[in-house]
């Protein structure tokens, strides 16, 4: 399979009106879902007919990617993180993130992706990949000292916690029947080069050591997945919302231990920006493993140049031989509710470019 989105799709405008009218409690959620489920039906049929061949609910029913996890489990509190977001214009906003702080004992209240994965396994015409938040992109975004630390030691001991977690959700999927398990951002930290440096200058931990220990955690959740029989993903990006980014830096530091040891098929790697580097990094990809280039920009409506994308293609090539190749888009569509600034017509075109100029580099 040489072809593959990250997952999030834009909500259509009748999705944000139904999800404000329920909170707002004008709405039932009997019919919130309603307008989901169309919403949908519809985008699963569109991309069977642009010819992909794994299939999303585009996280649809989600306010953004790592929401789910907050909703299902207790002990998270509304209070977030501020993050630092570059803007199209040049400019800069701080805002606080969509994830949530633990603040008591995790307890798992329901199932994370059950009625998503119920209602995919009905309606998707062929087989379903499933989005979740990876362990350690929670642990990282939902440990606050002062806060958290009444529950959990540290971020370790909370990861630990969400591991075993994760783990359960896992086996769940199996048994739905899911042909495809994506784990978003575990390793987003790892590729921004002020993390590097800071932690390197002020020596408080040694970066790889740090990193082999996340490797193995989100290993004990990938190794419940069947080997062959459910395709293991790690998604690696530098920020994505509403056409803003969080962060630059090259996979250089991290790529012979991650590529190497986290124990997954394909990573899907950001490279629709110079932020991420050069295609160098891939030579430490070892055979068996796939490379999703994020070569096509979900932030901007812009439709990039085919002849350039089998360009780019032939450049990573010189570093991974071309059967461990594929081409999708750098991030999802609408990581956040709102979405990125293009229209759902500009994502469809998109999509339809990444699935013509694989059948042209591969065939």
């Amino acid at each position: 399979m040489h072809t593959d989105h990250v997952g999030s799709l834009l909500r259509p405008a009748a999705v944000l009106r139904a999800r404000e009218g329920y909170a707002s409690g004008r709405l039932a959620l009997d019919a919130l879902r309603e307008t989901e489920d169309a919403a949908i039906v519809h985008a699963l049929n569109l991309q069977r007919e642009v010819g992909l061949e794994i299939f999303t609910d585009g996280e649809i029913r989600r306010d953004a990617w790592m929401t789910d996890v907050a909703e299902a489990v207790d002990g998270f509190v509304e209070q977030h993180r501020m993050m630092t977001w570059h803007l199209p214009d040049g400019s800069t906003l701080q805002e606080p993130s969509r994830g949530k702080v633990v603040a008591s004992r995790l307890h798992q209240a329901a199932r994370i992706t059950g009625y998503e994965m119920s209602f995919l396994s009905e309606h998707a015409p062929g087989p379903v990949k499933m989005t979740m938040p990876s362990p350690v992109a929670i642990a990282n975004g939902s440990f606050t000292a002062g806060v958290s630390d009444a529950a959990y030691r540290s971020r370790e001991a909370l990861l630990e916690e969400l591991v075993g977690i994760i783990r359960g959700e896992m086996l769940a999927l199996v048994d739905d029947g899911v042909a495809y398990v994506q784990l978003d951002e575990g390793f987003a930290g790892y590729v921004q080069q002020f993390w590097y440096d800071t932690a390197t200058i002020e020596k408080t931990t040694d970066p790889l050591d740090r990193l082999a220990d996340d490797i193995a955690a989100e290993n004990a959740c990938l190794d419940v997945l069947p080997q062959g029989g459910v395709i293991r993903a790690a998604h690696i990006c530098r920020g994505n919302s509403k056409s803003r980014w969080t962060a630059t830096g090259s996979y250089d530091h991290v790529a012979e231990r991650l590529f190497s040891d986290l124990h997954v098929d394909r990573f899907l790697l950001e490279y629709d920006s110079q932020r991420a580097g050069g295609f160098e990094p891939l030579r430490f990809v070892p055979k068996g493993k796939m490379v999703v280039l994020g070569l096509v920009s979900t932030k901007s409506a812009y439709l990039e140049s085919q002849d350039d994308l089998l360009r780019r293609i032939d450049d990573a090539a010189k570093y991974l031989p071309a059967d461990q190749l594929a081409l999708s888009p750098q991030c999802g569509f609408a990581s956040v509710s709102e979405g990125n600034l293009l229209s759902e017509d500009d994502q469809w075109r998109k999509l339809e470019l990444v699935v013509d100029t694989a059948r042209l580099a591969w065939g």
